[in-house]
């Protein structure tokens, strides 16, 4: 299977919903939907793989720039479907992302990783990631 990887536009983007409700089981659905809209309104981007017409695996993408790492890319919200998983196809988009990024003139990549996602860690550090901080966050 050769997946076709490109850009989900705007108006398609509620597409991704079923696939953050996988990443995000407990976060109801009404607010995903919120705050995607919310994330619209600013520099996000979604990435989708697609088998023919459906959508098996997507990554948000922001472009940023950060004093102490230059213009990067993030991608966000990283999920393949289970039946999809193990065939290379994570690591097909990631180039789609770096080549993209290179394309941008970003320098870097930038993400984040929950700490008991032992086998999300064990990909992001094929992909050539390393740690080299710690993600930390309050609720106000």
């Amino acid at each position: 299977m050769e997946p076709t990887i490109r850009f989900i536009e705007k108006d398609k983007m509620e597409t991704i919903i079923p696939l953050w409700r996988a990443l995000n089981p407990k976060i109801p659905e009404g607010v995903l939907k919120e705050r995607l809209q919310e994330m619209l309104r600013t520099n996000y981007h979604c990435i989708g793989v697609f088998d023919g017409d459906s959508l098996i695996g997507i990554s948000g993408l922001w472009i940023l720039n950060k004093y102490y790492v230059g213009k990067h890319l993030e991608p966000d919200n990283v999920y393949i479907r289970p039946e999809y998983q193990g065939k290379g196809i994570g690591q097909q988009l990631m180039n789609w992302i770096f080549d993209y990024g290179k394309s941008l003139g970003c320098v870097a990549s930038e993400l984040n990783c929950y700490v008991e996602n032992k086998a999300g860690q064990r990909f992001w550090e094929q992909q050539g990631y390393k740690m080299v901080a710690y993600h930390y966050q309050k609720e106000l």
